[in-house]
């Protein structure tokens, strides 16, 4: 049975890079540093979805709350990734994940002021939310979040 959410999963074409972007400009927390994972465990576990010779660079970042909701950036050495999608919401599949903060216009000011690209003008409000849309380098998508009508409250519980 499910007992919960772990991570969230990145590709990107170059883990260092986006480590540094994600440490740098997001102020996320390096919980488990760029490492290779290769050979026949790797390949148990992976064979079947990445081609031969199964090689994986990934690195864990989040906030240090003692959480498994984590994002994993994962690059692939052994496969050319080829160009990626632009950033859309409306395909099928994953289309974005969401980061909370306190202050959503003071963090997009923050962040636009670190050359981060924002996919909508300004900021929404919402169901109870503040939310503004920005992507990271490789066009994932994100939502930032703020919990206006009751903080104390998850997201999906402020209406």
């Amino acid at each position: 049975m499910i007992t919960g959410l772990a991570h969230t999963a990145l590709h990107v074409a170059d883990v260092e890079a986006a480590v540094d972007w994600y440490r740098d400009v997001l102020g996320l927390v390096v919980l488990s540093p760029p490492y290779r994972m290769d050979g026949d465990a790797i390949t148990r576990d992976m064979g079947e979805l990445v081609p031969a010779p199964v090689v994986v660079k990934a690195a864990i970042i989040g906030i240090d709350d003692g959480s498994d909701r984590v994002i994993e950036v994962i690059e692939y050495p052994s496969v050319e990734p080829g160009p990626h999608p632009p950033a859309d919401v409306t395909r099928l599949g994953y289309t974005h994940s969401a980061l909370l903060c306190d202050d959503v216009a003071a963090t997009r000011a923050e962040l636009e002021g670190k050359g981060v690209r924002f996919l909508v003008e300004g900021v929404a409000d919402v169901a109870g939310l503040r939310t503004t849309w920005f992507c990271d380098p490789w066009d994932n998508v994100f939502i930032l979040v703020e919990k206006v009508r009751r903080p104390d409250r998850p997201y999906f519980r402020q209406y």
